[in-house]
């Protein structure tokens, strides 16, 4: 597995770490010269993760995972995108949601969200044609 120390805030000091380096298998819109990715937690309950690339790490997008949120989300995902991640089995796939914090309201895009094979480390963000999901579905926490 390739790894890179990456610096993260903590704080007032920046921490190096080591991170599992994730492999773009199609670069994100608007973005083609960043394919390398790292994920970095950013709060203790695993909520909030900072999707921040490797080439700039200026260049960052806040991401969680659906299930606390949006306990019904499941998105399918089709077959071709997953042989683009050399997917073996779909249920290894991690599934994030792009977030917008918003001074009102946060969002959450659940018609494009990234999704990361947990064994290749490959990704990809995928538009989930003929759903009828939004771009900016309020987010609230389900417990």
């Amino acid at each position: 597995m390739t790894t890179r120390t990456a610096s993260r805030p903590m704080g007032d000091i920046m921490t190096d770490i080591d991170l599992p380096i994730i492999e773009m298998a199609a670069p994100m819109a608007g973005f083609p010269a960043h394919r390398q990715f790292v994920l970095v937690r950013l709060n203790d309950e695993g909520l909030l993760y900072a999707f921040t690339s490797v080439q700039d790490p200026s260049l960052r997008f806040l991401v969680a995972p659906p299930e606390p949120f949006f306990p019904d989300y499941a998105p399918e995902i089709d077959n071709e995108a997953l042989a683009a991640l050399n997917n073996q089995d779909p249920d290894r796939v991690l599934v994030m949601v792009v977030i917008t914090a918003g001074t009102e309201e946060t969002t959450a895009n659940l018609m494009a969200p990234i999704i990361v094979d947990r064994d290749t480390r490959r990704a990809m963000q995928v538009i989930l044609q003929g759903s009828k999901m939004p771009v900016r579905a309020v987010m609230r926490r389900n417990y």
